[in-house]
């Protein structure tokens, strides 16, 4: 089969492997569409995302939509339209399963070097994963637009993470596909207004057309002080975090979604204790995926966020869009 394998830093190439064999409890799905992510695009850059470096090649990809091609289980029916949750969990026991269990150690995520062997994704013409990994999908749902599920999944999840935001003022820092589709939900789940705040107008206008109320271009815009309820850090840039803090009110909330990079930075914190502000952190998500699916087939406009769509053969000029920001939103890989 043919699949996107990343072999080191700056080295994508799309080679013919070995089709995966499912074990127990496995299927087979041929993936349709597979977005682009943040961490296949530190792979690629860097070797790397955050600590965990590639050490084979590596197949990235943990964002797709498919159908099954083959089940040994008898669980779902070849074609069955489906969507993939990208994690599998680590065992529980009473040191280590405090929290959600995708917080606990010892799982796995497709398309990711966490484990050893590597844990290979869906930029491949075939993906095994576990039965339970798989979500069937609405007949009205497009392939296409389920590819999203995962991604807003994460946003979902952070709104959890908020508690809640019916009714509340919302700003969202960095209007990337994370933030445009976390953006998206708060405005399909009741909030009172939803603000984008970036540094570049491209993305800014995609918060529009998405119908935010409004956005801020933070290298020249003033973030107004004390204006929100809720705040979305989804950048990944801690420096930003004084200036959110100022724009949170007092006993606001103020979630970090964005994968931060894992050394010390300098950041006034003082706000957290004169405001008596809530820092939250968020990672990932659970059973948010199936909250995903259910609205994405009933909110055609989240599909505004992918804005490009390139074949397998050309996936490394896909990454090289994905990697500008001012160019492209969500990027998808065809494959099927």
């Amino acid at each position: 089969m043919r699949a996107v394998r990343i072999h080191r830093k700056q080295d994508l190439r799309v080679d013919d492997v070995a089709p995966p064999v499912p074990g127990p409890r496995q299927l087979v799905v041929e993936p349709a569409f597979v977005g682009i992510c943040g961490s296949d695009l530190h792979y690629l850059s860097d070797g790397a995302a955050g600590i965990f470096r590639i050490a084979e090649p590596l197949i990235p990809g943990h964002e797709t939509a498919g159908v099954v091609a083959e089940d040994p289980t008898g669980t779902h029916a070849v074609g069955t339209r489906v969507a993939v949750h990208p994690a599998t969990w680590g065992p529980a026991c009473d040191e280590q399963s405090h929290g959600n269990r995708h917080t606990w150690p010892g799982g796995s995520y497709l398309g990711s070097a966490s484990t050893t062997p590597h844990t290979q994704g869906a930029m491949a013409e075939r993906l095994v994963v576990d039965v339970d990994q798989v979500r069937p999908l609405p007949d009205d749902l497009p392939l296409r637009r389920a590819a999203l599920a995962e991604p807003l999944a994460v946003g979902l999840h952070a709104l959890v993470i908020a508690g809640g935001i019916e009714g509340k003022r919302v700003l969202v820092s960095g209007a990337g596909p994370i933030g445009l589709l976390a953006a998206g939900a708060a405005l399909a789940q009741g909030a009172e207004s939803v603000w984008c705040a970036d540094v570049r107008d491209a993305p800014l206008r995609r918060a529009s057309a998405l119908g935010c109320d409004g956005v801020l271009n933070v290298s020249t815009d003033r973030i107004p002080e004390s204006a929100f309820d809720v705040t979305l850090e989804c950048a990944g840039v801690p420096e930003s975090l004084h200036a959110l803090l100022l724009a949170t009110r007092r006993g606001g909330v103020l979630v970090q979604v964005g994968n931060v990079p894992n050394q010390s930075r300098e950041v006034n914190l003082a706000p957290i204790v004169s405001k008596e502000i809530q820092l939250r952190g968020t990672f990932r998500f659970d059973t948010e995926i199936d909250d995903a699916i259910a609205l994405l087939a009933t909110s055609p406009q989240l599909e505004g966020v992918i804005t490009h769509e390139h074949t397998l053969e050309n996936s490394a000029e896909a990454f090289a869009v994905a990697a500008d920001s001012d160019a492209s939103g969500k990027v998808l890989i065809r494959i099927g």
